[in-house]
């Protein structure tokens, strides 16, 4: 009889022998995550900014009609734009840290403001869900940003694993 301290391990489909690497499956590492949620973020907020800044600045007929519409002035857009293009500059290029923390108050700042605006006067308020979901992607983007584009002795949000 064979003594059960002495025996060989048994490979099953969880081990990690030369069987159970065809049935077990690693699971991807929290990093990996948390670069692609920051690079989609990141990217539909750039994005977003850079198109809006244009349009803002081009006064086009659309987004006249919407920021009369919340009762702002027509001049108004010239200011949004004027700035909505250099926080997708910011947000896109690597370092910068103080000038991303600024381009992200900013556009926290745009989204929040508009939703109010919206919310107030009752003009289109379909646009408030998405306006409210380019919110959570700016937090979400500020709050995964690599450790590169925070400020010095700031560390980004860490998530437990």
């Amino acid at each position: 009889m064979r003594s059960l301290s002495r025996s060989q391990p048994v490979h099953t489909a969880t081990s990690t022998g030369p069987a159970g690497r065809f049935f077990r499956r690693e699971p991807a590492p929290v990093g990996r995550y948390r670069t692609v949620g920051y690079r989609v973020a990141t990217a539909a907020i750039v994005a977003e900014a850079g198109v809006g800044g244009v349009w803002d600045l081009a006064r086009i007929p659309f987004v006249t009609d919407v920021v009369t519409h919340l009762g702002y002035p027509r001049y108004f857009l010239v200011l949004l734009g004027a700035w909505k293009i250099p926080a997708a500059i910011v947000l896109a290029a690597p370092r910068l840290p103080l000038c991303k923390e600024w381009a992200y108050a900013g556009t926290f700042f745009v989204y929040t403001g508009a939703i109010a605006s919206h919310l107030i006067t009752g003009y289109a308020r379909a646009e408030v869900a998405v306006l409210s979901a380019m919110t959570l992607l700016t937090v979400t983007s500020w709050a995964l940003r690599p450790a590169d584009r925070c400020l010095p002795g700031r560390q980004p949000l860490r998530m437990r694993s």
